[in-house]
């Protein structure tokens, strides 16, 4: 019998690593040729961010795991890394595994060539015999050369998912568990590793990059088509569609684009071109068992999935076993909803083209679906799928029943679809339909069809429905910006015995909305904490994020950000805790307030990347929050000086408000102050006091509307701007002071600091820059605590030149800077108001004399002559126009020389 170790089987040409012969040489010749890094993609996109993040996950002695589905350019994005870093050649092996490496012998052979250190021919003689493939792999890991951490020496192994078999798994996992301290290893993979890394997490050597980080982000996808849209090819519009549909997935993006450049005549939507369609079948469904593949065309018919509803849903035909959790863990693009491990939602592009064609049975189905949901109380989403089902029956007995949880789920677009089929006269005959309906449309900004349809409630012929009546009232005045008559109808509604605890709670955030924008922050917070109790009491998660959203509104007011953060995030936290349930209306106004706070703050980049998703979300269940994101979509770009991108943002939130058929009183106010600032922004002065005037009838009523309670003194505020662009600085002075008359005690923080910053602009007209500089650094020392930012942001045209003339007299602090960086004034302190600029030497002289060195000794200490020092003396005197050199220390340190 031959010895374990002999290697010279006939079946097998990989055993010459674990004996000394040579049999099988031509083959490792072979193999040699995949040791080597794949060449580079032409075009590709520069990701410096994504490029820093792997390039410090990969450190020696330590294992990266790059995981994310196909498609996401996880190659691609590693050997970008590698040249744009210039890492050496000589210190980079990279083995690209296929289907063949399966075998144990064979993965070993190459990693052996990959283990080889540069230069050597031969494995030293204790190397020539191994017992077993884990010893050959010990071996070749004890090699002198790998534990020289000043090597910084990287392995790549590519394709990890396509080893299954159970010995080559063991191999890898030894790799990963003794990882020489010299040596780096970096593994990419479709799916999660087969074998448990926690214990290397913890000790801090093995990190974790996924597809949420390799994704393109929407600023990156717009530099990705920026020359298909210079070539009028496609629209920002349209790029804002494909990433909100592709979410950032960069191989369907690349197809596309190439799509584009073959045939830039003839434009497919991005799920209907051959090269895109074809990725998809092969990255997704090649690779599944015709069970699995009906498995997970079912999960599709759902937009967001659990595990129990899937197999509540599956029949005969489905792979039961290939389950939403399964399906994740197999390298489908189907990830856990963010702190709803139960739940998944496929990426949008992979859901709509797996529901084309439909599957048979698939009214059957969501019509089960409606009925899981239904039975977990879970009413928005049951009547979703009772309307997707065709169920006339089933929607209205959902509606009736279940009316006050829909409403605090604010589902309309599935209840505005049920209204246009509900059958002639039903609505006219049920009372608690119109109360349903009328709520209905409050909540999607169509006040005055709310109005029709409980006109006749309140005749006094159904003294029962008093105080629901009166609370839908209350909701719709307080929505078209009636803050005294909201209070007074909702204390109305509060007094009916017969109103529920859904109904008190809704009308106690309603008062809390109106008295907050009266200023009585205290009362308003006293009406939240009722209403939150309420909720906690009646069990409701989801009305229970909408208190915190109000008391989040409440903080906004006051000004105190960073507490509105921490509220915002507890509550989102809190909600994401109920892994039960899908998420909901309120969580989405949670995420557009803490977008918000982000945007006053000036963190532009988490705030772009938390509105994606904000405005899909409303979109899709038709929330009238969809205006805000909108509108902060704009800010942002505004603040970016892209201002064709904003007027295009502009344009989509009209055009969506007039399909969704919204009271132009909710909308129009906003839009126009948008369009006027960005007209400012713009030169455009004349064009921005016609927009302007159109306001005129707003501006007279005083509405104060529920999601932007700060528009009254904003388009004062506006007002200001042009008069002061028109140097009609006498009656901007006027409208600034009216502001702040008509605020009083009660003027919202950002609109005080926004009046302050108008008045630091005036007075320097008016008076110079030195009574200017007194407003403009108690303004900032009132924004720096909070690092409320956006007002200097907004008011950059007018600021511009005060700031480049007091910049130098600013205290130096983190806030300032951030300005400074805003405002380009970064490097002005060191070079501001000099005519000649203090040379290097007469830098030298200056500290020391700052020091209190007489002549003598600055001379002694840097070995030049008296004369010498005296001249640099005069010189630095001259430059800072003072006569001694106590003046020089104080105006040295006023420019921040010192």
């Amino acid at each position: 019998m031959k010895p374990f170790d002999d290697g010279c089987a006939a079946n097998d040409e990989f055993q010459s690593t674990l004996g000394g012969t040579h049999r099988g040489e031509l083959i490792r010749d072979l193999l040699r040729q995949r040791v080597r890094m794949p060449e580079p993609v032409p075009n590709y996109l520069k990701r410096t961010a994504l490029t820093e993040k792997l390039t410090a996950a990969i450190t020696p002695g330590s294992v990266l795991l790059l995981e994310a589905p196909s498609g996401y350019g996880k190659t691609h994005a590693l050997s970008a890394a590698f040249r744009e870093t210039s890492r050496s050649p000589d210190t980079l092996r990279w083995l690209a595994l296929t289907g063949q490496e399966n075998d144990a012998g064979r993965l070993l052979a190459l990693l052996e060539i990959a283990l080889t250190p540069p230069g050597a021919t031969s494995r030293p003689p204790g190397q020539q015999k191994a017992s077993s493939n884990t010893d050959a792999l010990a071996l070749l890991l004890s090699d002198a050369h790998w534990s020289d951490s000043d090597r910084d020496s990287v392995l790549v192994i590519d394709n990890v998912g396509t080893v299954a078999n159970p010995a080559a798994i063991a191999l890898l996992q030894q790799l990963v568990e003794n990882i020489p301290s010299g040596l780096a290893l970096v593994m990419v993979s479709r799916k999660p590793l087969p074998f448990e890394t926690h214990t290397f997490e913890l000790e801090g050597r093995f990190n974790r990059i996924g597809a949420d980080s390799l994704e393109l982000t929407r600023l990156e996808t717009f530099e990705f088509f920026h020359a298909a849209i210079d070539r009028n090819q496609l629209t920002t519009v349209a790029v804002e569609h494909l990433f909100s549909l592709t979410e950032g997935w960069i191989t369907p993006l690349g197809l596309y684009q190439r799509e584009l450049d073959s045939a830039p005549e003839s434009r497919l939507p991005i799920q209907e071109t051959f090269s895109v369609e074809r990725f998809l079948r092969d990255a997704v469904l090649i690779h599944l068992t015709p069970g699995q593949q009906r498995s997970l065309r079912i999960m599709a018919e759902m937009e967001i999935v659990s595990d129990e509803l899937f197999l509540s849903l599956a029949d005969a035909g489905c792979d039961h076993a290939f389950r939403p959790s399964a399906a994740s863990e197999s390298g489908i693009p189907l990830r856990p909803l963010p702190g709803r491990g139960r739940w998944f939602r496929l990426n949008p592009l992979l859901h709509d083209w797996l529901q084309t064609p439909a599957l048979d049975e698939s009214q059957e189905r969501a019509l089960k679906a409606s009925r899981w949901f239904s039975d977990r109380h879970q009413f928005p989403e049951a009547l979703r799928y009772a309307l997707v089902s065709g169920s006339l029956e089933e929607s209205v007995r959902i509606a009736s029943e279940g009316s006050e949880a829909l409403l605090i789920g604010q589902d309309t677009a599935s209840l505005l679809r049920l209204r246009r089929s509900l059958p002639s006269g039903l609505l006219e005959k049920s009372a608690r339909l119109k109360i349903v309906y009328g709520w209905v449309h409050a909540i999607g900004g169509q006040f005055r069809q709310a109005r029709m349809l409980i006109n006749d409630l309140d005749n006094g012929e159904r003294p029962e429905l008093a105080g629901r009546v009166d609370a839908l009232r209350a909701f719709i005045l307080r929505g078209e910006g009636s803050v005294d008559e909201a209070l007074m109808v909702a204390d109305r509604a509060l007094q009916a015995e017969e109103l529920s605890t859904q109904g008190q709670l809704v009308t106690q955030l309603v008062r809390s909305s109106a008295l907050c924008a009266a200023g009585r922050f205290g009362d308003a917070r006293e009406a939240n904490r009722i209403a939150a109790r309420l909720a906690r009491e009646a069990g409701d998660a989801g009305s229970e994020v909408l208190a915190v959203y109000a008391h989040a509104r409440i903080e906004l007011g006051k000004g105190s950000l960073k507490h509105a953060e921490q509220l915002l995030r507890t509550g989102l936290d809190t909600a994401m805790n109920e892994s039960s349930r899908p998420a909901r209306v309120g969580e989405t106004r949670l995420q557009l307030n803490l977008v918000m706070v982000l945007w006053h703050q000036g963190r532009q980049a988490e705030a772009d990347r938390l509105l994606v998703t904000c405005v899909r979300h409303a979109e899709q269940t038709r929330d009238l929050g969809l205006l805000l994101a909108m509108a902060l979509r704009v800010l942002i770009c505004r603040t970016q000086n892209r201002m064709d991108d904003a007027f295009a943002w502009i344009g989509r939130a009209e055009r969506t408000m007039q399909s969704w058929q919204v009271d132009e009183s909710v909308y129009v106010p906003v839009l126009e102050a948008l369009k006027i600032s960005g007209w400012l922004a713009l030169g455009q002065t004349d064009t921005a006091a016609q927009a302007m005037e159109r306001l005129k009838p707003w501006r007279e009523v005083n509405c104060v509307p529920e999601m932007f309670p700060m528009m009254p003194g904003m388009l004062q505020c506006l007002q200001a701007r042009i008069e002061l662009a028109r140097g009609d600085d006498i009656k901007a002075a006027e409208t600034v002071r009216n502001i702040r008359d008509n605020g009083g005690e009660t003027l919202p923080f950002g609109l005080d600091l926004y009046s302050r910053l108008l008045e630091s602009v005036l007075s320097w007209r008016q008076k110079g820059p030195s009574a200017a500089q007194k407003i403009l650094t108690a303004t900032i020392a009132m924004a720096g605590e909070e690092h409320y930012i956006s007002p200097f942001a907004e008011l950059r045209g007018e600021l511009q030149e005060l700031l480049e003339k007091t910049w130098t007299q600013l205290p130096d602090a983190p806030f300032v800077d951030a300005i400074g960086r805003l405002y380009g004034l970064t490097d002005m302190k060191e070079h501001a108001s000099l005519a000649e600029p203090i040379s290097d030497r007469e830098q030298g002289v200056l500290e020391l004399i700052a020091q209190g060195l007489s002549n003598q000794d600055i001379a002694d200490r840097l070995h030049i002559s008296l004369h010498t020092v005296k001249t640099h003396a005069r010189r630095i005197n001259a430059k800072l126009e003072v006569k001694s050199r106590t003046q020089a220390i104080v105006r040295a340190r006023e420019l921040g020389l010192l």
